[in-house]
């Protein structure tokens, strides 16, 4: 890396059929690809002359580290031993906020809250702010209510805001007695003195949105179903309705908002009759739309942000095939076209920081083969500061090439993937990995360096992500062909996938193994089900087995799914209990059991709340009874995902093991 950064905290505490293929002799470790990042979320300061990060060195705990980019000095600004830094965000020039939390113990083991804290970029005036125990300590009013922690569940809520003061903006969720949150209460915290002041709800609330004078404008509610975004005037306490629309489903006149430009516009995502959603803005008074578009992403839904300085929208940050900044203001396009010119090869996202007159911006520089490199650039001067690298000990010669593709499923429909290479040797017949995105109904896979395929890659694996029908980003059409279609139509999307790859000759079709976390992880085990003579293997980690169980209220309070989601979204997106039940059975991989003789590897989380381990076991139980290829492990710790090391270090070790068995240099032939 992390050059400086780290240094410092170091000083202060460091053709034919295709065997899988070597870019050198011994493959990098499994650690290489899935150890924590040794920098990341570089964040200049609001005059731009400062740059904090979260910085870890070896042996050592996450760290906050502030750069100034005057004199090139970096600086230790908190550290903790028994936590690490979680996030943080600038308050003004002088003061940052930030949270902790414990990364060496998983999600099952934790026993104190984030906490939230705030200190002066030299290091100075550390002080506490809300407690990192729960439930919140009784509290008593007297001359010391100045000096009471907040309540354990306080957070920051992330969004710039004015930055001209010691006050910033907290989120205090409120819990129902099944653990699910209520309402989202939103707090204006004096980080210098830990004063608080409560703003005012229209009713329950699960997001707020501030103007770039640091106001709440917005507040959204998602309840019964419906979502209701309400607003209130500059200065004001009043909230009204401007819009109101069905959450699921992409009702008329439904949109997203996306943030305020200087003149107090609101910016959203909508997709105002076209099948893609475009950024339009939207009249406050009259709560229209505007009739055109501010910017079209041609083929994609638009996502990503604003770009501002002191409320003007210099640009807007967009992905289709990667990301990258469209540039409003011929200044910052001259910018960019500056630090092109000198990285060439990578995508370098800029982002700038809040007062006018600020010479510096931060480049985010990364490639399919390099993961992300920050930079500080001086706009004046054209100079260039390495901040430092996220990963230092990735070598992009060793790394695979990934190419987004587009193939066409059985009924026409095309399939957006990401086709990932190794490095060096045979690009041919090669042994494939089907890996299966979570979600689903997200956007699954995005162009850049992944430690996933990349460490598949490394070990000679072809590896294909495809975006199957239901995932977003693509349209309304792709999203809705998604609908009901669990182990069915998104299921031969992805078959379809295996298939092109075949006629492509990428892949060999007796070395195909289909891989995948959450849905991911459904869609391996139905993958097996459907087609028995595509695939040779499996793996499933955390993958649901049995999608009455996503529906049972018994499992309500060990699950993280909202209510208004299972009794609102799922009957829409996954299906009806009752009038689909036939369906929901036939497609849950619990009720194939018996079909499945394929070898299978199930992992799961002790402390998932979101696919409960009851899932993994049930299906293990029923599987192994006449399957013997079953490996099966799980982590007590951890829960919908793998949050600790030494779990991602064991469970890509098994994998690799697994894959090398069946398909891979070790398989019978």
């Amino acid at each position: 890396m992390c050059a400086r950064l780290c240094l410092a905290l170091a000083a202060t505490s460091a053709l034919g059929l295709a065997l899988p293929s070597r870019a050198q002799d011994t493959p990098p470790p499994v650690e290489t690809f899935f150890s924590n990042p040794q920098l990341e979320d570089a964040t200049l300061s609001p005059s731009g002359r400062y740059l904090a990060a979260i910085s870890a060195a070896p042996g050592r705990r996450d760290a906050l580290v502030v750069l100034d980019l005057q004199d090139n000095k970096p600086r230790l600004v908190a550290r903790f031993s028994d936590a690490d830094i979680l996030d943080f965000q600038w308050v003004n020039d002088e003061r940052l906020l930030y949270n902790v939390s414990d990364k060496q113990t998983g999600p099952g083991g934790q026993v104190l809250a984030s906490g939230l804290y705030a200190v002066n970029r030299d290091g100075s005036a550390m002080r506490q702010l809300a407690n990192r125990r729960a439930p919140q300590e009784t509290m008593t009013t007297g001359s010391n209510i100045n000096r009471r922690l907040l309540s354990w569940n306080t957070f920051m809520l992330g969004q710039r805001g004015a930055q001209d003061s010691s006050r910033a903006y907290v989120v205090s969720p409120e819990f129902n007695n099944l653990g699910e949150v209520r309402t989202v209460n939103l707090q204006q915290l004096d980080t210098l003195t830990g004063q608080v002041k409560t703003v005012k709800r229209p009713g329950n609330v699960d997001g707020w949105l501030l103007d770039n004078a640091g106001e709440p404008r917005l507040a959204i509610q998602n309840e019964g179903g419906k979502t209701t975004i309400y607003y209130r005037e500059p200065g004001g306490d009043d909230w009204r309705t401007i819009a109101q629309f069905a959450t699921y489903g992409g009702s008329p006149g439904a949109f997203t908002p996306v943030g305020f430009g200087a003149d107090g516009t609101l910016f959203v995502l909508a997709q105002a009759g076209q099948d893609t959603a475009s950024l339009h803005t939207f009249d406050l008074a009259s709560g229209k739309l505007s009739p055109e578009p501010v910017v079209v992403t041609r083929g994609y839904d638009f996502t990503g942000g604003l770009v501002t300085r002191r409320g003007k929208v210099l640009g807007v940050s967009i992905e289709t095939d990667a990301r990258a900044n469209v540039w409003f203001d011929k200044e910052m396009q001259a910018v960019q076209e500056a630090i092109d010119k000198q990285l060439p090869g990578t995508v370098n996202t800029i982002s700038v920081p809040s007062q006018p007159d600020a010479q510096w911006v931060l480049v985010r520089s990364y490639s399919d083969t390099r993961p992300v490199t920050y930079r500080a650039y001086n706009a004046k001067t054209g100079a260039f500061v390495l901040v430092g690298k996220s990963r230092d000990g990735i070598d992009p010669a060793r790394m695979g090439r990934q190419e987004p593709v587009r193939y066409k499923a059985r009924d026409g429909r095309e399939i957006p993937a990401l086709l990932t290479l190794p490095a060096g040797g045979a690009k041919k017949n090669l042994p494939l990995v089907m890996l299966v995105h979570g979600g689903p109904y997200v956007r699954g896979n995005h162009w850049g360096w992944n430690p996933t395929t990349q460490f598949l890659a490394s070990r000679g694996y072809a590896v294909l992500e495809p975006d199957f029908r239901g995932s977003r980003g693509y349209g309304q059409a792709h999203y809705r062909a998604g609908w009901k279609q669990w182990g069915l139509a998104m299921q031969d999307d992805i078959a379809d996938g295996a298939r092109w790859a075949i006629a492509q000759a990428y892949a060999d079709p007796q070395r195909i193994c289909i891989a995948g976390g959450s849905y991911g992880g459904y869609a391996a085990l139905m993958g097996l089900v459907k087609d028995p003579d595509l695939y040779k293997c499996a793996v499933n980690y955390f993958g649901v087995t049995d999608i009455n169980l996503l529906y049972d209220g018994h499992w309500s309070f060990k699950s993280d799914l909202q209510d208004d989601y299972r009794i609102h979204g799922m009957p829409l997106l996954v299906g009806d209990q009752v009038k689909d039940a036939a369906q929901l059975q036939a497609t849950s991989p619990i009720e194939q059991a018996a079909r499945i003789t394929q070898p299978v590897l199930l992992a799961y989380g002790g402390a998932d709340r979101r696919v409960p381990l009851y899932h993994g076991k049930k299906f293990r139980d029923a599987v192994a009874a006449h399957n013997k290829g079953v490996e099966w492990v799980m982590y007590p710790e951890e829960g919908h995902g793998w949050s600790l090391l030494e779990t991602r270090v064991d469970f890509w070790g098994r994998v690799e093991k697994f894959l090398d068995k069946h398909i891979g240099a070790g398989a019978q032939r």
